[in-house]
C-alpha cells in the first residue's frame, strides 16, 4: 500500500456546493430554465465552470458568448428568477463522505471554515444545523464584495480565523474556487465531484472523491 501524503495544517476550509452538498445539479437546472426562457441553451459545463462566481457576471458572460445584448435590469431579473427557482427545487443531498469527513476533522481538533458563494440564509437552510455549527467560521456571499475567483472570500476567512495561509488547506471542486484559493496563498485540494480533472489543473492535488482523498492523504494538526 502506497504511503499517505502528510498535509500539516491547523484548519481545513470547505466550499459548499459540490464539495459538501450535492446541489450543483439543482443550480444547473435553475439556470438552464431561466436562460432557455431568454432564448439561450446552456450545458452543465457552462454552469459548473462558473461555480462561485456572482450571478450577474454569469449572466453577462453567457450573454456575451451567445452574442446577446446585455442589460443590467434584465440580468437582475434573470438572476432573481434563477434564485427563486433554485429555492423551490433544491433538496438536501450530500456528496458521499463529506459529512463524515467534516466530523472526523472536528474530532481531531482541526478548525473548520466554510467559504461559499451561497447566501448565508440559503447556506443555513441547506446545511443541517448540527453540521453548520461544526464550522468555526462561515463566509458567504452575504458578507463579501467580490466573489470567487477573487481571493476576498478566503482572505476574510483567514482574517476571521486569525491564521496565515500556510496554516490552512482548502477543498474545492471548481476552477473559480481553486483560483481564489491559490490567489489567497492557500494549498488547494480539488475533488472531481462536478467537473473532470482537466478543469481542475490549478489545484495542488486532485482526487475523485473523499474516499480517495482519505486513502492518499493524512491530515496532521500542528496547532
Amino acid at each position: 500500500m502506497a504511503k499517505k501524503r502528510a498535509l500539516k495544517c491547523t484548519t481545513v476550509i470547505f466550499d459548499m456546493d459540490g464539495v459538501i452538498t450535492d446541489t450543483m445539479p439543482y443550480h444547473f437546472d435553475a439556470w438552464a430554465c431561466v436562460f432557455l426562457k431568454a432564448g439561450i441553451k446552456v450545458n452543465c459545463y457552462d454552469i459548473y465552470c462558473r461555480e462561485g462566481q456572482d450571478g450577474l457576471s454569469t449572466v453577462k458572460e453567457i450573454f456575451r458568448e451567445h452574442d446577446r445584448q446585455f442589460s443590467l435590469p434584465q440580468a437582475k431579473q434573470l438572476l432573481s428568477q434563477k434564485e427563486d427557482l433554485f429555492k423551490r427545487i433544491v433538496r438536501p443531498r450530500f456528496i458521499k463522505g463529506s459529512r463524515r469527513f467534516i466530523k472526523y476533522l472536528k474530532l481531531q481538533g482541526f478548525k473548520l471554515a466554510l467559504v461559499t458563494g451561497t447566501s448565508r440564509h440559503e447556506a443555513k437552510k441547506i446545511l443541517p444545523d448540527e453540521l453548520y455549527r461544526l464550522f468555526d467560521v462561515t463566509i458567504t456571499a452575504s458578507e463579501i464584495k467580490k466573489a470567487k475567483p477573487n481571493p476576498e472570500p478566503f482572505l476574510r476567512a483567514l482574517k476571521s480565523l486569525k491564521i496565515s495561509p500556510c496554516q490552512a488547506v482548502v477543498i474545492e471542486n471548481a476552477p473559480f474556487g481553486i483560483e481564489a484559493a491559490k490567489r489567497a496563498g492557500l494549498f488547494c485540494i480539488a475533488l472531481q465531484t462536478s467537473l473532470p480533472k482537466g478543469y481542475l489543473s490549478k489545484a495542488d492535488i486532485i482526487f475523485k472523491s473523499f474516499a480517495e482523498l482519505e486513502e492518499k492523504v493524512s491530515f496532521v494538526n500542528f496547532s
